[in-house]
């Protein structure tokens, strides 16, 4: 669909003016400089969408046993290790060490399904960017970047590696795939979400961050159960990438809608027709809350009408952000 331009507005997360059918490299590379306002770690913000007790509680970096020793005066007592303490005769305490990086893995949909949107750009470019920000946000804090790159046709993993080279192995693939779209689409590019998810539960073994960046079609009751496997050993977050015309059809009089599958003449100034539709997909949104509360797996809606990094901020770092701002006594746009 034609993209429509809107002009901009007040606001900290509003529509920009120049419509993105497909994203470059050099888009995706720029976005470093803004890949801040916001965390994946535990610590959130009270308002972050992370924080509360519908979120997952996000481990962070994992700890390593180091040792077992002597306690000393000044040691935290809730250290002790009471069985040593009991079996050697003298308190002992044992000792960890933080792990010095945490492996991510970006799960990013650059389906058919995604080639869509209304205002400011494509569903599989604000993806693309979701996907940019959330891996420079990463790699800044020292942790190692992978991910499941997914299309139509072809799945791609890139095992988990820290600083910039990281970051521009995923983000290139995310590219190439992206500039894949536009083509006739097989019909089993549905059952690509959950092949992906199958390929993310190989790859992330124990306590690692697994975030799916989607708009969630095809999703069955095959998905939740890959989604429970991986949420069993790791922590898990969506970015569920939704446009404004999937909510309500708009009133445009007799439209013609077309796939890879065929074409399809509907009258959108049916009051009856738009009601189903929008009923349709209130009732699927439910479903996917379902799922997140069940699994607690928190669910961060993007849309492509608004700038995707102020939208992170806004969900998951906006009070950081004030805090930030009033330090240094300067507006918050």
């Amino acid at each position: 669909m034609a993209l429509m331009r809107e002009r901009q507005g007040a606001g900290s997360a509003v529509p920009e003016t120049g419509a993105r059918v497909f994203v470059s490299l050099d888009d995706l590379l720029r976005l470093k400089h803004r890949a801040k306002g916001f965390s994946f770690l535990p610590r959130q913000p009270v308002h972050s969408l992370l924080a509360g007790r519908h979120a997952s509680r996000l481990r962070g970096r994992g700890l390593n046993f180091e040792e077992l020793r002597h306690y000393f005066e000044g040691d935290d007592t809730r250290s002790i290790d009471w069985l040593a303490t009991a079996r050697l005769g003298s308190p002992h305490v044992r000792v960890y060490s933080e792990e010095r990086d945490r492996p991510v893995l970006l799960i990013i949909d650059q389906r058919s399904t995604m080639f869509f949107g209304s205002q400011r750009a494509m569903k599989s470019v604000a993806a693309a960017e979701a996907a940019a920000l959330s891996a420079w946000r990463v790699t800044s804090l020292g942790d190692r970047i992978g991910a499941v790159v997914f299309g139509d046709r072809q799945i791609v993993d890139i095992k988990p590696q820290g600083r910039d080279i990281g970051v521009i192995r995923v983000l290139s693939e995310v590219v190439k795939q992206n500039h894949a779209l536009g083509q006739p689409e097989p019909t089993s590019a549905a059952a690509q979400l959950n092949e992906a998810l199958r390929h993310a539960v190989r790859m992330a073994t124990h306590d690692w961050l697994v975030c799916l960046i989607s708009d969630a079609a095809g999703e069955d009751e095959e998905t939740a159960q890959l989604i429970t496997r991986l949420c069993a050993h790791n922590d898990v977050l969506a970015v569920y990438v939704h446009d404004p015309l999937e909510r309500d059809l708009p009133d445009v009089g007799p439209a013609v809608f077309s796939s890879s599958l065929g074409q399809i003449e509907i009258d959108s100034s049916s009051q009856d027709l738009r009601s189903r539709f929008a009923r349709e997909h209130a009732d699927w949104r439910a479903r996917l809350a379902d799922l997140s509360r069940h699994r607690a797996i928190p669910i961060l809606p993007i849309s492509t009408s608004l700038d995707v990094a102020a939208q992170f901020r806004e969900l998951i770092g906006r009070r950081s952000e004030r805090r930030a701002a009033a330090a240094q006594g300067r507006p918050l746009r």
